[in-house]
């Protein structure tokens, strides 16, 4: 996972353009069935148009000696995305309302946007801001606005069931590790690891730009998304720092629950958190008019590490480990949702007779049963039909997979019938 970040760490992403493309070309190596779309600019998508498309190829401020103060070709912050072309001397003054720095962080170059509204500007530190001195600079900004498309990858993994579970995360971001680039990578082995095989739900993976991306998907794909049963926003997991779970506008969905009861079995340092309509995309897809059951995912969430949308988002921010660990949880809550099931217990009249059945500790009176039997005990209480295994974990207090392999000796002995879905 981190050699992913790694790789795409040097590209310059924007909502649209040839840094996506190239991104998505990298992610199609290691998923060969990902297809890639794109949506001509103009198109309307729900409330929206697609933006015209964004490219670069060069930007720097050079001062009268010909030397690059501030170079694009060093750090692709430098340049302000969906910069206009430009191209010029500037006295300073002129220069300073376009000039875009982080006082408090004065050795970081900011990451700044604007996508919406032509202007042209740079991001550069504090310190080299401070730097300039001399009257006049020669400005630079070889970029293109032009009618092209907004480009988005997606992967679908068929399951057993139609029903979907969505996994989301944005891939607009320039030279941005935590943000996004770790959770691209997770959600990239997340896909593989599903791609084995095994799972009842079907898996559709989206990669698309922010905001834009998101409601471009939910406005082309009203089939898909009339399936989507649970959903997942994933962002910023390289970072070491406790999990934050934010719920769906739902609340109490299944991928709430689940996601809390993966924290709670994992016995990490977690926050859950409610809904709000700010953040990720998470926010597009529980608009009032879709109100999906997808919540995010991420370590510490955004603009609350010093690091954030700065040149510190690098490279070594970003953990091996805890990329791992960040894909284990993701996994442990995605099992959690495949195997919730409802079941029937065939001997609901008084507790049926497991000791004959080898199921039952030999030796009465003890104060406390082992939670091996007490699992059984509360699968036959609550296997009423209404139900599920999810339900059942929650109020035993007992882990998941303990449930579930209680489930299997229960079935194994006609004790249970599964349920349709």
């Amino acid at each position: 996972m981190h050699e992913l970040v790694r790789q795409l760490f040097p590209i310059c992403r924007s909502i649209t353009g040839d840094g996506v493309r190239q991104t998505l070309a990298i992610l199609g190596a290691y998923l060969p069935e990902l297809q890639v779309h794109e949506v001509p600019t103009g198109t309307p998508v729900l409330d929206w148009h697609v933006p015209r498309e964004w490219n670069i190829r060069d930007g720097y401020i050079k001062n009268e000696r010909g030397e690059r103060v501030v170079d694009f070709r060093y750090h692709n912050l430098h340049v302000l995305g969906y910069s206009v072309p430009v191209h010029g001397w500037f006295t300073l003054e002129e220069m300073k309302p376009h000039l875009h720095s982080l006082p408090e962080q004065p050795t970081l170059i900011p990451y700044r946007t604007s996508y919406y509204t032509e202007t042209w500007g740079f991001c550069l530190s504090q310190h080299q801001l401070s730097a300039l001195k001399e009257p006049r600079y020669e400005v630079c900004i070889d970029s293109s606005l032009t009618e092209g498309a907004l480009t988005y990858g997606e992967l679908l993994l068929p399951g057993e069931l139609a029903e979907e579970v969505l996994i989301s995360c944005h891939i607009c971001h320039p030279s941005l590790a935590n943000d996004n680039l770790s959770a691209v990578a997770v959600a990239v082995f997340l896909a593989r690891h599903l791609a084995q095989g095994g799972h009842r739900y079907s898996y559709r993976f989206v990669f698309a730009p922010g905001t834009i991306g998101a409601i471009t998907w939910l406005s082309k794909n009203a089939e898909a998304v009339a399936r989507i049963r649970h959903g997942l926003v994933l962002s910023l997991l390289g970072r070491e720092g406790a999990f934050t779970y934010k719920k769906s506008r739902r609340a109490t969905a299944d991928v709430d629950r689940a996601l809390a009861l993966a924290l709670r079995e994992a016995a990490v340092p977690h926050h859950i958190i409610d809904f709000i309509p700010y953040g990720y995309d998470e926010r597009q897809y529980c608009s009032p008019g879709f109100n999906l059951p997808v919540g995010c995912l991420s370590r510490t969430p955004y603009a609350q590490f010093p690091e954030y949308h700065t040149s510190a988002d690098n490279l070594d921010l970003v953990r091996p480990g805890v990329l791992a660990d960040s894909l284990l949880l993701v996994q442990e809550a995605l099992a959690v949702l495949d195997a919730n099931r409802r079941y029937q217990n065939r001997c609901p009249y008084g507790e049926p007779a497991l000791g004959r059945r080898g199921l039952y500790g030999s030796v009465g009176g003890v104060a406390a049963q082992p939670n091996g039997q007490l699992a059984l005990l509360w699968v036959l209480n609550l296997s009423d039909g209404q139900h599920s295994l999810l339900d059942i974990a929650e109020r035993a207090g007992l882990p998941f997979a303990q449930i579930q392999r209680a489930v299997q000796v229960l079935i194994a002995h006609d004790l249970l019938d599964v349920l349709p879905n």
